[in-house]
Formats: structure tokens, sequence, C-alpha cells
């Protein structure tokens, strides 16, 4: 449907403190001064030395010299005004004194962590998750950083993948609004503001689909399923103006997507026409040698170049090679010069020419080292961010005044935990992020006793401190349980093939519930986790990700109360790992399973329900809400109409509260086999307890178009189911008919 998250205009997000004919000038007498190293050298990033984000292969006393000579165009990893300064003054002993690009893995806060980004996409709340990358961006900008390697914008279906944490799940639809978003809230009022840094839409492409879900695996399907599930986040990142792209590790059907020109040349900057640069994930260019596509570095260079690859990202290819190849004509100048191009004119439009140290600024980094007003908001997206998967008895929220509480499980006094995989690490992590134990202390009545035990491991199977905590568990009123995976247990390299608990964690609750105590269960995780015994057998469980440096007071607004839960599952949780990948808009068959008991001949595991454990866009309130009077404005529609559709929605529970009101369609009949339901709109509202609200959605043929066997991308007349409800399992529908 038509609810785009739209974004300022390409112009605005852009061409920064110049005009893009002004920008396009200065690029091209640059360019007509530079010599072949020059060139290639804007192509080249290195790693920064105290950490690196992989494989480092760079050796410092070289790097500085290569800067000084003008053959380095960016660094990564490298961060602080002294130290972005430091760096640049190299650059600036150059013969043409190009400055350099700090870039940085900001990808769910900087100074201030928000929650895990799949967290982050649970919230369903567009507004939000752009005011967190705002504010990263303000933070990260202070810091001297000018580029995010973010938002990934994979589509991801398999929960194994370590690097769901990192995006936004396993829908398209949903995907590309929080793609947009997070595009926006990085690059603010554009390029070249001082609060605002360059966004990077990745992996290109389809990384989210590797074969097992195992990291840097391959990629294997049909262009169609490409273009239709895989690309859509992509091409709107481009239409949106986003700074950059970052391809991916895994090869797509046969061929690398650092040297894929039918990703890179044809679609992104042929058919796309998109004008950002391309940088290649940290060594993939290099890495096409053991890929079997490429025999040598200079095969690799010669690959990569033809295929769009802008940037050597830490595999020091290009700067060995293409000054070589452009010599022997192996590849035309044309090429270098396009790729340089792009860089430089992000330079331009950024303001580093004009001064090369204004994002280097000591003030503005002081500024944002403790900002208040960041952690307030980081507290109450986390709240938001948490998903209510089961309150059985309405033991949900807790009072503040119960007698005494006991914390059990291996996160309850963690710290820098709470930050996730994928955050920045500072020195005084320990001292400054809100563990569950503190923030739950500081809300309970001060009549009241919080209790802890850590029960148990994260990741071994040591018993020994099971005794203690059954002890503690039987002095109290209430057990909270906080389990699940640690927080570097998923995000890149991270693949698992047991999603479960980890260690004995499960056997630590079983015990903990035999002393007959009420349980609330608290999940901390970056990915989907399997947990069938506790959803079984636990009243009451939250699921809380990891939500960053306010994380204890997130939890506690929502296990009393202060916040009601809203949070929707942005991915199918499967049973078991012998139904990934799972997710809700997959295809029928010729012979579908029509209920979870008849598995004679049809589309169905002998031993194992269909659906999932918890479906896409699932998640419970403290309150109640009543889904009536599904209205449509016609049932019979021809060409270009618009079908107008709403319900009402009421709030007959206790609480204050807010849904996330889901809106489906499925394309009963089509030249190609269409999916059994395809989200096309969401709208999250807040409706006060005895109130009811109107929710109002629009369709029109655009909202129809698929990509057919010829990847032709168009809509049939025909017949719609149009669904409307709180999850992709619980619906209302009415059938219409559209013609062409």
């Amino acid at each position: 449907m038509k609810r785009v998250y739209f974004l300022l205009a390409c112009s605005t997000l852009g061409i920064g403190v110049y005009g893009q004919k002004n920008v396009d000038q200065k690029v091209a007498e640059l360019l007509s001064k530079m010599t072949l190293e020059e060139k290639v050298g804007q192509m080249v990033q290195y790693s920064g030395f105290e950490y690196a984000t992989g494989p480092q292969n760079s050796n410092s006393a070289t790097v500085l010299e290569e800067i000084k000579k003008g053959n380095v165009g960016s660094m990564l990893n490298v961060a602080g005004s002294q130290e972005t300064k430091s760096f640049q003054k190299l650059a600036m002993q150059s013969r043409l004194k190009i400055p350099l690009l700090f870039g940085q893995d900001v990808i769910h806060g900087y100074r201030t962590t928000f929650p895990v980004n799949l967290g982050q996409a649970a919230s369903w709340d567009l507004g939000m998750i752009e005011r967190s990358e705002r504010i990263a961006a303000t933070e990260a900008s202070a810091y001297g950083i000018h580029w995010t390697f973010a938002p990934m914008v994979d589509i991801a279906r398999d929960p194994r993948w370590g690097r769901v944490m990192e995006g936004s799940g396993e829908d398209t639809y949903l995907g590309t609004q929080i793609g947009l978003a997070r595009i926006k809230g990085f690059q603010g009022k554009g390029l070249g503001s001082l609060d605002a840094v360059m966004a990077c839409a990745k992996h290109f492409a389809a990384y989210g689909a590797a074969v097992g879900g195992r990291d840097y695996n391959s990629v294997d399907m049909s262009l169609r399923q490409l273009n239709e599930t895989y690309l859509p986040p992509f091409k709107a990142a481009a239409e949106a103006g986003v700074a950059t792209f970052m391809n991916s590790f895994n090869d797509i059907n046969g061929i690398p997507a650092t040297a894929n020109q039918y990703i890179q040349r044809n679609l992104l900057k042929g058919k796309w026409n998109y004008k950002g640069f391309v940088v290649s994930d940290w060594g993939s260019i290099g890495e096409m040698i053991p890929h079997g596509y490429a025999k040598d570095a200079g095969e690799a260079a010669d690959r990569a170049i033809h295929g769009g690859s802008d940037m050597d990202m830490e595999s020091r290819v290009y700067m060995a090679e293409l000054p070589k190849l452009v010599k022997e004509g192996k590849v035309d100048i044309k090429w270098v010069d396009d790729a340089a191009g792009r860089i430089l004119t992000k330079k331009f439009e950024m303001g580093l020419f004009d001064d090369p140290y204004r994002f280097s600024n000591e003030k503005r980094q002081k500024e944002q080292t403790d900002n208040l007003e960041n952690r307030k908001f980081g507290r109450e997206f986390g709240s938001k961010s948490i998903v209510l998967l089961k309150n059985k008895g309405n033991i949900l929220p807790l009072s503040k005044n119960v007698k005494t509480v006991a914390l059990i499980g291996p996160f309850g006094k963690e710290t820098t935990a709470n930050h996730g995989f994928w955050s920045v690490a500072f020195k005084d992590d320990n001292q400054r992020i809100i563990s569950q134990f503190d923030g739950i202390k500081n809300q309970l009545d001060k009549n009241s006793t919080l209790l802890y035990a850590k029960g148990c491991n994260v990741d071994d199977q040591d018993k020994t401190l099971f005794a203690e905590a059954v002890e503690t568990a039987k002095k109290a009123d209430v057990v909270i349980m906080t389990l699940g995976e640690g927080h570097a247990m998923s995000g890149e390299a991270k693949s698992r093939s047991n999603i479960g608990f980890s260690g004995v964690q499960e056997d630590l609750l079983k015990e903990i519930v035999k002393t007959g105590k009420p349980v609330v269960l608290m999940i901390n995780a970056g990915r989907p986790l399997i947990f069938n015994w506790a959803a079984d057998n636990i009243p009451a469980i939250m699921y809380t990700w990891w939500l960053g440096t306010e994380a204890g007071n997130s939890i506690a607004d929502v296990l009393f109360g202060t916040v009601n839960p809203g949070g929707k599952l942005p991915m199918s949780f499967p049973r078991t790992e012998g139904q990934i990948p799972i997710y809700y808009n997959h295809y029928n068959t010729g012979r579908p399973a029509k209920n979870n008991t008849d598995r004679n001949y049809v589309s169905a595991y002998i031993d194992l329900d269909n659906d999932p454990k918890f479906p896409f866009g699932y998640g419970l309130s403290y309150t109640d809400f009543k889904y009536s009077d599904m209205v449509l404005s016609s049932v019979n529609l021809t060409g270009n109409q618009t079908l107008n559709i709403n319900v009402t929605v009421s709030n007959t529970g206790k609480y204050d509260g807010e849904e996330v009101v889901q809106l489906y369609i499925r394309d009963l009949f089509g030249k190609v086999v269409r999916p059994v339901k395809e989200l096309k709109g969401f709208q999250k509202i807040f409706i006060k307890k005895g109130e009811s609200k109107k929710v109002d959605f629009k369709l029109t043929p655009e909202d129809l178009k698929f990509f057919d066997d010829e990847l032709n991308f168009d809509w049939e007349g025909g017949e719609f189911d149009i669904m409307i409800g709180t999850n992709s399992q619980n619906v209302q529908m009415k059938r219409i008919n559209w013609a062409k």
C-alpha cells in the first residue's frame, strides 16, 4: 500500500553544502589533477589499530605512510575528536590534501546504545527508530565520525543466522519502512550538517538468505525471488538518497556479490541510477580467491572493479593491483575515475574540503558523552521494544509493593552485556549501563526486598549454583527468571545450529518451577530462540532482547506496569530448528495442510505442526483489544481505483495501551503463485481503556504489483483477500474482485 515512510527529497539528503552541479565540477577538476595512484588511493579503506571488526591485514606503519602519500581514502574504527584529527593531519600532508572519510559500525546507538536492531523492529514504531538514529548520528559525528555502516536491510528468514539481530526481520514491507526511517535518522537534514553521518545500505544483496543460516555462505535463488523479496529495501534506500552501499560476502547464484555486475552495474548503478558509492565488506575482494572466483589478487581486483565495487575495505587488493591493471590495458581508466569520483563527491558533500577537521570538535564530543535526554529516550525506546509473549492469569504487571522478589539467572547483574552485539565499547560501561537488578530495585517499594542468585553460567554444564538459586526462590513471593543467549552469541560470525537456551539454563528454570512460586521469565537474545518447555509451562514471558544503556530501567518499567508493552514480533518464532526457514508469507502448495491433525499426503511434518510457536506480528498487552466493523469502500473495483479500508479497534481491558493494527492481502490467482499473506500496511495507535478508534488504510493497484517469471513488475486483475488483525494469524478477512 502507499503508506510509504517518505524521506526528504534526494536533493536535500545528498548535495550537502554545495549545489550538485558545483560538486560535479569540483570533482572533475580534482580528478584532472590526480595521478592514477592517487585515484586508486581514494578507493582504499583501512582499519584503525586499536581494535578491528574483521581479520586485519594492515601494518600500522605502512598505513600511516600511505595516508601521507594520499593513497588512502578512508579509515574505519578510528573515533574520537583527537584521534580523527590526528589521522586527518596526516592526510593533509599529501600532495593534493584530500581529506579522509572516517567510518564506524554505528549499528544501534553510539555512546547511548538502544535495543539491538531486531528488538527495535519489534516496536513497529518508525518515528522512534528514526529518532534513535538521529541521536546516534549526533553522538557519532561529535566523535569525529562521518559514516556509519548501517542500516542493514537484509531480509532474514532463518534465525540460525546470527546477523538477524542487526536487521528488521523476515518481511520485505516492514524491513523497507524501517530501513528508510534509519536512513532519514542518520542523514538528518542532509550531508554536510554537523549532526549527520553518511548512511550505508547493506549487505547488497541477499546475505540474509545464506544457505543453512551459516554466515558468509552461498545464496542460491531465482532472480524473481531476489527481486521480489530481497532487493526492494535496497531499491527504496537508493531512491531515498542513502549515501553509500556495502556489498555482501556471499555469492549469488555462483557470482560473488563483490563482483556481481547484475546487482551492482545493471541494477544499482544502471536501472536505479544510483549516484553514491559502493564499499566492499571487510576483505571481500580478496576473499574471491578462496571463493574460487578469482585465481589471484590481480584477477580479484579486475573482477571487483568491473563488477561495481568502488572502495576496497581492508583487503589491500586495489592499491596493489589496479594501477598495474590500468597500465596493462586490462581495466579502463573510466572505471577508476567513476569510482574515485563517487567517493570524492561524498567528501565534498560532507564539507570536508572546506574544513577537514569540522567533525573533530572536542567541545561537541564532551556535550554528547553523557546526554541525559538521549538516555531518557533510550529508556522509553527499550520499553517499547519488549514483546509480551504470555501472561496467563494476568500475573503481570507486578505490584511495586510485592514483599519479596527473587531475580534469578545469569543476566541479572550484567551491565556491558546489555549493549548487545555490534556496539561501541567505552571504558566506563560498567558504571553507566543499568543492570536488570538495579532497574528493578529502583522501582520496588522501599519496604520490599529484592534477592538475587545467578543460578548458572550462560553456556556451560555447571549446576553447582542451582541449590543457592532454589533456596533464594523459596524465600520470594514471585521469581523473575532472566535467561537467554549471551550478548555475543548473536551477531556477525555467530550462527548457531541449536537456538535453544544454551548450557543448563532450561534445567535451572525447571528446578525453580518445582518450588511452586509464580515465575516471570525474561528472555534476553538477539534472535528468535526456541523455548517450547518454557512457553508451555511458564505463566508470564517477556522477550526483552538486549535493550542497551538503559536496559534495566526499560525492563522494570514494563514489569511494574509503568509502560504497557506493545511490541510485536518482526520474525516468526519456530517450534524447532527442523522448521527453519519459517516465515508467514510463504507460498501455498497443491496439497496444503488443512489443519494440524490430518497430515496424510499433504505438505506437513508427520511429527510437528506447520505453524510457528509464535507468529509474525504477535505480541500481547496488559489490556485487551477488540477488532470490529471492518468496512471496505467497495468489493468490486476497476483499474486505478483506490480501495479504502477501515476497522474499529476498541480497548476493552483495564489499561491504556498501544496496538499495532496490521493490514495483509492475498492475491488468490496469478501467472506465478503468490504468498498466502503479504503485509501491506500497519499503524501503531494508542487507545485509552474503554475507548475505540477507527483505523483507515488505502490500497491502490501499485500495492498489488509483483514480479512474474520474466521479471515484469505489474499487477493482474482478479480476486483478493483483504485481512486486518492483531498479528499475521489472527485477522478478519473480506474478499474483493479488482478488474484491471
